[in-house]
This record gives C-alpha cells, structure tokens and sequence, in this order.
C-alpha cells in the first residue's frame, strides 16, 4: 500500500495554493480525499467556508477554458485526465498583481484560487474533467473579471497550440475578453 500524505504549497501569487491530497493506492486502485476541512484548518487556510456550488466539466483535447476571476474563492482538481492550469492575480491592491502562475494538474492536485485571482486551464487528455468548488454560487453578471487567455503578456505558454479563431479550441466570450494592459488602463 502506498500513502501520499496532505500537502499544501503557497504559490507565488498571494493566497494562491497548490494542494497534493492524501491519496492511499493499492492492487485495486487509489482513494483521494477530495477534501477534508479538518487538513486546510491544519494547515491554516481559514477563508475556505461551506461549498455553495461544484461544477464538473468535461473539456476535449486542446480546449482552453478562462480567464475567470469572479469574486469567489475556488477549489479547483482534475477529477479525470490531465490539465494545464493558469492562474493571473486581477486583484490591483495585491502585493502580486498581474503575476501569472501555471500547474500541471492531474488527479490528486488541487489548487485554491482566491477570489479576484483568474483561473483557466487547457486540457492536455482526450477528455479532462475539471472540479470546481465554489464558496458562493455562481450567477450571471456577479462581479467580477476576465482576461484574454491568449494575451501575450502574460506569456502564459499553452503546451497545445490554440488557434483563437477555432470556437472548438477557445470560446468567443474568452476569446473576446480584455488583455490584462486593457484591464489595468480601466482601473
């Protein structure tokens, strides 16, 4: 039997956290703690309240979704398959504003996304399936942001090419959205 204990890793963006769960393997598979409020509290991460939504989404191969930076805190893993995760800080009093960070994203890792903190992911698998928790449920037009995924400069590098006109590949709401120079020149 194999046992990968809980983990939490602060990233470089403030408040950003990459989170290995406890995972024990056998001959028959793995079991994952999904979450366990009792391991965050443990380790100090006090603004994780009640989930008010989970949102599972299947994503093909090559699909990048985001920008997204509603104000709500989220816990974010892949349920199945591989993902590459990008994650901007929008918040403008932030000691990290604009910093980018990405995570390779499997099966057993999380990352907690503060809110103001954009996340989006490309799918690296046939078919990901991307978890979110929300600590509040989502509704249209609640505040919040969103930037071009594809802006460059935020140099996020995408490990499968995007062509930004395939609606397969990127949406034309994410396509549409602001590049961050945009966003700092509207506040």
């Amino acid at each position: 039997m194999d046992i990968i204990d809980f983990e939490i890793t602060r990233g470089d963006i403030d408040g950003l956290l990459v989170v290995t769960l406890k995972q024990i393997s056998d001959d028959r598979g793995t079991i994952r703690e999904l979450f366990r409020r009792s391991a965050f509290e443990a380790a100090g991460v006090g603004d994780l309240h009640s989930f008010a939504q989970i949102n599972v989404t299947e994503t093909r191969r090559g699909a990048v979704r985001g920008m997204h930076a509603e104000q709500m805190n989220k816990l974010a893993t892949i349920a199945a398959g591989g993902a590459y995760g990008a994650y901007v800080d929008l918040r403008s009093g932030s000691p990290s504003y604009g910093r980018v960070e990405t995570v390779d994203l499997r099966p057993g890792v999380q990352v907690f996304v503060p809110s103001g903190v954009a996340n989006g992911f490309q799918s690296l698998t046939e078919a990901s399936q991307y978890v979110y928790c929300f600590d509040q449920e989502w509704r249209p037009g609640m505040p919040g942001m969103s930037c071009n995924p594809l802006d460059p400069a935020l140099a996020i590098e995408w490990p499968i090419p995007v062509d930004p006109d395939d609606t397969s590949r990127l949406s034309t709401k994410d396509r549409s959205a602001p590049t961050f120079a945009e966003l700092r020149g509207a506040s």
